[in-house]
């Protein structure tokens, strides 16, 4: 099952709540010193790691980056550290380690510095949530099932029971700072694609929308084979000695909420199955 959708996906990386003043004093602070230390570290890495010290130390600061006093241990309790993580799905190294800022400081209820674009927000926990949703496969219910005769038309459809609205909620839970964000994917319709010039589709468009009660397509009852299937495929050759492969591609239609009332409508995500049918050539059919 692969999706068409390649173009919404969270960020490789972001800023996100990290410690607290006294925890981060503790690890920056040996981390600090530990750099320093390092045989050779002299010329222009040991001045950046010397900037590095007086800016949460000695409130050293550059353009819209202010300084700290004591690595604002005097507002622990009150806010975090920000800093950067990485998305582990992310295959580019580089992208992946791209979030490179010192971390800095956010009062708890305050909203990151503008400079941060890369800073946490809903949409990108929905973005994280899509990535980890688990969509139920397309394979569709054909009649006749899997071995077709020419000129016969094959219903297809899909059961409510086994297609249903699918919902994934990522969080973010640190003191002072709640983010949640939930992303909802729910079945528009399915469309077929017989594997072959050689046939016919139903609709003509092969496009099978959901009905009122979240099927989509119309089980095949005795006593119908005079009716064109609302959803199906009408094969006008045989597959001969092979199989055609019936590719049927589900259109889900993708929506979030988050914290704040935030939400909104996502790029519709499609996803693709492909079933192998046999059709064999007969003179006259029975059913």
């Amino acid at each position: 099952m692969t999706s068409a959708d390649v173009n919404w996906t969270p960020p490789p990386c972001w800023y996100a709540p990290y410690l607290g003043a006294k925890d981060f004093k503790e690890k920056m602070s040996a981390e600090i010193e530990e750099a320093a230390s390092a045989p050779g570290m002299t010329g222009t890495p040991a001045a950046a790691i010397g900037q590095t010290k007086a800016h949460y130390e000695d409130e050293y600061g550059w353009t819209d980056t202010p300084g700290y006093k004591d690595y604002n241990v005097a507002k622990d309790g009150e806010g975090m550290f920000w800093a950067g993580v990485e998305n582990p799905n992310e295959p580019d190294f580089l992208k992946r380690n791209s979030c490179t800022d010192l971390p800095f400081w956010v009062d708890d209820g305050e909203a990151p510095p503008p400079q941060y674009e890369e800073a946490i927000t809903p949409e990108i926990l929905a973005a994280l949530a899509y990535q980890h949703m688990e969509l139920p496969g397309t394979e569709v219910t054909l009649a006749p099932a899997q071995t077709t005769k020419v000129n016969l038309p094959t219903w297809a459809w899909l059961d409510k029971a086994d297609f249903h609205e699918v919902q994934a909620t990522a969080a973010i839970d640190a003191p002072g700072f709640a983010l949640t964000a939930t992303t909802t994917a729910k079945p528009v319709s399915l469309r077929l694609e017989p594997g072959t010039p050689d046939a016919v589709t139903y609709p003509a468009s092969g496009e099978c929308t959901i009905n009122d009660d979240g099927s989509i397509g119309e089980p095949y009852a005795r006593g119908n084979a005079d009716r064109t299937p609302p959803c199906g495929i009408k094969y006008l050759r045989s597959s001969g000695d092979g199989t055609f492969d019936l590719q049927a591609t589900i259109t889900w239609e993708i929506t979030w909420t988050g914290t704040g009332g935030a939400g909104g409508d996502l790029p519709d995500g499609t996803f693709e199955n492909g079933q192998a049918v046999t059709v064999q050539e007969i003179q006259s059919v029975n059913r």
